[in-house]
């Protein structure tokens, strides 16, 4: 290889290896950069919030009730104060066997003004019973039903009503069945080819219903504890004015609010599938970034090796480009 062959080739490796070394560079950058991406996901990782699951314990609480004749009451709150006594408050709750209720549906039949169950007519509630003849039994009924008409508005908020009757075929009592006016009246042109109206009516009935009446605040209480600390009894002073009390038993209960805890299950399952959600996305980010860091680490590791060939080759002329220059200056030495 000639002195001006030898140099141009110098020059073409040390251009080579000036390109190589440039792209090394860029890689370590995109490498550098992938790493800090990398960097600051596992710190979105550190910085979510485990989701964690509701307690049953944290929904669960001790009740204390007693008993008062008919009356079931449950203690809400106790108060101690200075002077040792309580200030109780509690909710009295009994059964109440003749109020309306809810019953099952059902389906009326219209057949022009008349509105039926079956066989049976409905009636508006507070006209006199046709079917009973009798003037004393006729005015009876008709008192009841308003006394029912009372409650039925009462509780439902409208005084319009429809009543039929079925006969207990054990007891032989007829048991009234209640509908109200609005129902009917609002579906009566939506029927069937029969005349049944398309949306079941709502029903209802005389029959039993819890009761409950809030008592605040009853001032100068007294309680028994046991040894270890659990109430045993409550005195309540008498209102009759003979500054009296009357001692109770108290019955001590677990109870656990299943819907609230219910409620709290489904928004930490809601809140698991988000939290799972974001740590796929991004573990998954992750890999794309570990898939490209080992990309530009392959190619690094191909540019040592080409950086490493272009080195000796130029070591090689380097020592041809040598000898040359030595053999000239003896020529002309």
């Amino acid at each position: 290889m000639g002195m001006a062959a030898s140099q141009a080739r110098f020059l073409g490796l040390t251009a080579r290896k000036t390109n190589v070394e440039y792209e090394g560079q860029q890689i370590n950058q995109q490498r550098t950069s992938l790493s800090n991406q990398s960097a600051n996901y596992y710190n979105d990782l550190l910085g979510m919030t485990v989701p964690v699951p509701p307690s049953v314990d944290d929904y669960t609480k001790t009740v204390y009730t007693f008993e008062d004749g008919s009356l079931t009451n449950e203690i809400t709150s106790m108060i101690a104060q200075t002077d040792g006594t309580y200030t109780v408050s509690y909710l009295s709750k009994w059964q109440d066997d003749y109020v309306p209720v809810a019953a099952a549906t059902s389906v009326i039949n219209v057949q022009g003004t008349d509105y039926f169950v079956g066989a049976e007519q409905l009636r508006v509630l507070g006209d006199a019973d046709p079917s009973i003849t009798d003037p004393d039994q006729k005015a009876a009924r008709q008192k009841e039903e308003e006394a029912w008409k009372v409650q039925l508005t009462e509780k439902y908020g409208t005084n319009e009503w429809y009543i039929r009757y079925v006969t207990n075929t054990t007891t032989g009592q007829e048991i009234p069945y209640f509908y109200k006016k609005a129902d009917i009246d609002n579906n009566k042109d939506k029927t069937d080819d029969n005349g049944n109206i398309l949306s079941n009516i709502n029903c209802y009935t005389i029959g039993s219903d819890t009761k409950v009446r809030e008592v605040k605040a009853v001032e100068d209480c007294k309680v028994e504890r046991d040894a270890s600390g659990r109430f045993m009894s409550i005195s309540i002073p008498n209102d009759d004015g003979t500054n009296t009390y009357s001692t109770y038993a108290l019955t001590t209960s677990t109870v656990t609010d299943q819907d609230a805890y219910n409620d709290a299950m489904n928004e930490y399952e809601h809140e698991k599938y988000l939290y799972d959600q974001a740590i796929d996305q991004i573990n998954a980010k992750i890999e794309i970034i570990q898939a490209q860091d080992k990309n530009l680490e392959l190619r690094l590791k191909q540019l040592d090796t080409e950086q490493s060939a272009i080195q000796t080759e130029m070591d090689a002329v380097e020592k041809v480009i040598e000898k040359n220059t030595e053999s000239t200056f003896k020529t002309f030495g």
